[in-house]
């Protein structure tokens, strides 16, 4: 039968891709509950798509057939693989299908293993970048020993920092893994919260805790917890440490000041990877205390051994609201007092 979200093209500008699906079973998980899938791919990629069997003609212009196409046979192969597909997987493959309509920024690699899907595979799930940007990121943590993912909320900046980390820790690449915030928000208020240090901390840090139990059981987590093979701790307990053979995150660093951002950058030990994340909107800091954030990026450009990757609005993964969010106050940020 035929589904489509869009009106049909008129018989006589009709011009079809035709695609064949051997296995009938994956071709109705391709397709979707209620044919959801193609209607999404409909909608995003322009196109018209008509089952016909085990077939699927594609119908649009040229270059939006062949990059619907490409999403199709990409989608197929990953049920062949074993693997399931759900609204996300469908937005990734549909994000990566398109040709990036900007320029790189200077400095931003953008070579991402040879065009491969990549997949980072945890105990409980396997990750998978969403966006060209995060492939480059996630590329640039595996390669560098010290990144920057800079951008706004949602754009899977600090959860893919984590699953990276998982990677290499299950794979024994490194022996442990340190995961910091500073804890702005407490302020002085710390005192006047009950429990002890970490009962007092541990809501800021809670974003983290989260990440963590997305990618290991949560008993393994607790385990690894007592035996320090895995950190939560603010940024002010990275005093005078030595971090070796640890995989090192730093999450909201644009609420760390100049000495907290040197003081973290400089507890980096032999055998270790170094990760550092922040949103340059949402300096929580007192006015007119600099971020350290903005410093390091403006230092720290050019140095062998550190990469810089940014995101947009363009790249956020949660609801598609959150990107218009995010769009709308960019562009009010010149009518700014």
């Amino acid at each position: 039968m035929g589904i489509s979200a869009l009106t049909p093209p008129k018989a006589e500008d009709i011009v079809e891709t035709l695609l064949e699906f051997p296995d009938n079973r994956l071709l109705i998980d391709l397709c979707g509950e209620y044919d959801r899938n193609l209607s999404q791919i409909e909608h995003q990629m322009g196109v018209h798509i008509l089952r016909r069997g085990n077939r699927l003609a594609v119908i649009g212009d040229k270059g939006a057939r062949e990059q619907a196409a490409a999403v199709l046979r990409g989608l197929y192969a990953r049920l062949e693989g074993g693997r399931g597909i759900g609204a996300g997987d469908v937005d990734a493959a549909l994000r990566l299908g398109r040709p990036n309509p900007e320029p790189a920024r200077e400095g931003e690699q953008i070579e991402l293993f040879g065009g491969m899907s990549m997949e980072l595979r945890t105990r409980k799930k396997p990750i998978e970048p969403r966006t060209e940007a995060q492939k480059a990121y996630v590329a640039n943590l595996f390669s560098h020993e010290l990144g920057f993912g800079i951008g706004p909320a949602g754009t899977g900046k600090t959860y893919l920092a984590v699953a990276v980390g998982v990677t290499m820790f299950i794979s024994g690449a490194v022996e442990k893994i340190v995961l910091s915030r500073p804890a702005v928000e407490a302020g002085e208020r710390l005192g006047f919260l009950p429990g002890d240090m970490k009962e007092k901390v541990d809501p800021y840090m809670q974003p983290l805790y989260d990440a963590l139990n997305d990618f290991l059981p949560s008993k393994q987590v607790e385990k690894l917890m007592q035996e320090k093979r895995i950190e939560i701790a603010p940024l002010a307990f990275m005093r005078g440490r030595t971090l070796s053979n640890a995989f090192v995150v730093l999450d909201e660093a644009q609420n760390a000041t100049s000495m907290q951002m040197k003081m973290f950058l400089t507890r980096l030990g032999e055998g270790s990877r170094m990760v550092i994340t922040g949103d340059r909107t949402q300096i929580d800091l007192p006015r007119g205390v600099p971020s350290g954030l903005a410093e390091a990026e403006r230092i720290l450009k050019g140095v062998k051994g550190v990469t810089f990757n940014y995101f947009t609005a363009k790249d956020v993964v949660r609801h598609p609201l959150v990107a218009r969010i995010i769009e709308a106050y960019e562009a009010d940020e010149p009518y700014q007092g």
